[in-house]
């Protein structure tokens, strides 16, 4: 059976998850770490990819990313993902693959979306008890989202910028959404549509990407979808970022 197509829209941002082969470590010490970072800020902007929010775990990484066109996530991530095993191999003196096949990603639509998705990444080790503070991981986006540290990979999001008037107040307000209790229905939404590899956002968005692609974008509801123009679908996409 072909692998369902991705869903794939210019400025609609992406949740991605890719995983070490069979579960195996893709980082193994902080060097390689921050060669993977350095490779990901260069390949990111040649690419034209904006990167909201990263976590490096030990056997996968998380990635929060905004294309300006489609198709730019996809030659992102092959180009960060060659280049880092060719460095990966060379330096600990091994062969074969490290990744577990094709990466997962979701679009993600809506501000109170995007950042709780925002938000589970960056809570990533903190849910892997790893630290009992994400600011205690030096692997992540957080410290830079928090303002504890200068981060050059980031990019903020509107929806991020929309925390506050001045980025004192995004911070702090930032460091408060994190770090306030999460419902667990929350977390266990976000990692589903991760993993199914669909629309995360309010349901308008739903069925207006499903008009625009023609084909399904997320669970949704039973029934036949409404008709809607092309040029409605694509509106009301713009209207729900």
């Amino acid at each position: 059976m072909p692998r369902r197509p991705r869903i794939d829209l210019p400025d609609v941002a992406q949740h991605i998850v890719q995983r070490g082969n069979d579960r195996q470590p893709c980082f193994f010490d902080d060097t390689d770490r921050l060669g993977y970072l350095q490779d990901l800020r260069e390949i990111a902007r040649q690419h034209g990819c904006a990167i909201h929010a990263y976590v490096l775990m030990t056997n996968h990484v998380h990635l929060l990313a905004t294309p300006t066109a489609a198709g730019q996530i996809a030659r992102m991530m092959q180009s960060l993902g060659r280049r880092y095993v060719r460095w990966i191999n060379a330096r600990h003196g091994r062969t074969g693959t490290l990744w577990e096949g094709r990466y997962k990603a979701c679009p993600v639509i809506g501000e109170a979306y995007l950042l709780r998705c925002l938000r589970y990444i960056e809570r990533n080790p903190l849910r892997a008890c790893m630290v009992d503070d994400p600011a205690d991981h030096p692997w992540s986006s957080h410290r830079g989202n928090i303002g504890a540290v200068d981060d050059p990979l980031l990019s903020p999001h509107p929806a991020w910028q929309g925390l506050g008037a001045t980025d004192a107040q995004r911070h702090q307000n930032w460091r408060v959404f994190v770090t306030d209790a999460v419902d667990a229905n929350e977390t266990e939404t976000v990692r589903a549509h991760l993993q199914r590899q669909r629309l995360y956002g309010p349901e308008h968005a739903r069925q207006a990407v499903e008009a625009r692609l023609g084909r399904p974008a997320g669970p949704g509801r039973r029934g036949r979808p409404c008709r809607q123009s092309r040029g409605c679908a694509d509106a009301a996409v713009e209207n729900a970022l």
